[in-house]
């Protein structure tokens, strides 16, 4: 299977499945000497893992990484560094009734139809277990880019049509994680709370958007036709489970703009190059420009719903199916983590290619 790696110069090869015994993965491209914090990275992990609150999954998962490779002494020393997540609390079982059924809008039917093949227990490689090792990659590059001073943040801004008004520079980005929902207005926060779990006990699932935003951007960042900046980084958002839609800053309300009220006008803050908006969301021409970077990540409902549904199976027979298990009513608040990790490892990346300019 192709399409188990990400990224040039920053690499990341991921492997593992949900119900296998342990999920993992080998970065390479980390600079020599950098100190790999493992508490940082735990705390990453910890974010993202199951059971963490009353509106995720209650999968029992610790989540600890062990490095195999590449670390001495708490400092990388160039050569790729391999981690391994070992599975504890896996209930297979949960998914014999399905074995032979395509559940709808998951990844049954089109892994069957692509390999002859699949790994009905939870998904295989299909769920989003997978993106541990996504996240233990984004902490050291989070940790790589403390040298370049580049911050990042993301929340949740909408649940369902609960929808957060108020623009990024508007909020207290630190408050991100008071809440469970992880999103940094209290009083919205509370309702998408209730929300999630009227949906949880109704047996359905609800989808929204996460916020992400990038701040001390370098310029320069992006390549002038195929690999401009914005297209790297809607890559990366596009390939993480149950995401639906990318935008950055004016996204589609651009398409509702005239030219004077979207262009950014240039003004001198000292030597420096600035924009007095940025409606461009810090990118133009597909090439960082140093203003804030901002996007937002719409996320579908979750496909497995504890409700039957109508479906056929892989003999052609139209069926009727309800799935088992323990799973997420919505992923977002498990997935703020899981974009930042993506927007890390784009963001090394491209500071590794613009080096070869320098």
């Amino acid at each position: 299977m192709a399409g188990n790696s990400f990224g040039k110069f920053f690499k990341l090869t991921s492997f593992g499945e949900s119900h296998g015994k342990a999920v993992g993965g080998v970065i390479e491209g980390v600079m020599p000497g950098l100190e790999i914090d493992m508490d940082f990275i735990q705390g990453e992990l910890n974010r993202r893992r199951p059971g963490q609150s009353s509106i995720t999954t209650p999968r029992d998962e610790k989540d600890k990484v062990e490095i195999l490779s590449g670390v001495m002494d708490g400092i990388a020393t160039g050569t790729p560094i391999g981690f391994v997540i070992w599975n504890a609390d896996q209930r297979s079982k949960d998914y014999g009734n399905i074995k032979d059924v395509f559940r709808p809008s998951h990844a049954d039917y089109t892994y069957q139809s692509k390999y002859g093949i699949r790994d009905h227990r939870g998904g295989g490689r299909s769920s989003a277990r997978e993106t541990i090792a996504r996240v233990v990659a984004g902490a050291i590059a989070k940790l790589t880019l403390k040298k370049y001073g580049v911050d990042i943040a993301a929340y949740t801004s909408q649940v369902g049509n609960i929808k957060l008004e108020k623009t990024y520079n508007e909020l207290d980005l630190s408050k991100i994680e008071d809440n469970i929902v992880r999103c940094p207005d209290a009083e919205m926060a509370e309702k998408m709370i209730e929300y999630i779990d009227q949906v949880r006990q109704a047996k359905d699932s609800v989808g929204g958007v996460i916020t992400c935003v990038v701040k001390n951007s370098p310029v320069g960042l992006g390549e002038p036709v195929f690999d401009k900046f914005h297209a790297e980084m809607g890559k990366a958002m596009l390939g993480i489970n149950a995401v639906k839609g990318f935008e950055y800053g004016m996204g589609f309300k651009a398409g509702e703009m005239k030219g004077t009220e979207h262009n950014d006008e240039f003004y001198m803050e000292g030597e420096q190059v600035r924009t007095r908006t940025n409606k461009s969301g810090g990118v133009q021409g597909g090439i960082t420009n140093g203003e804030d970077i901002y996007m937002n990540i719409a996320f579908k409902p979750i496909a497995t719903i504890l409700k039957e549904q109508n479906t056929v199976n892989k003999h052609g027979e139209e069926v009727q199916t309800t799935v088992k298990g323990r799973h997420d009513p919505c992923v977002l608040p498990r997935a703020v983590p899981i974009v930042e990790a993506m927007a890390a490892m784009v963001m090394v990346d491209m500071i590794y290619l613009n080096k070869m300019y320098s």
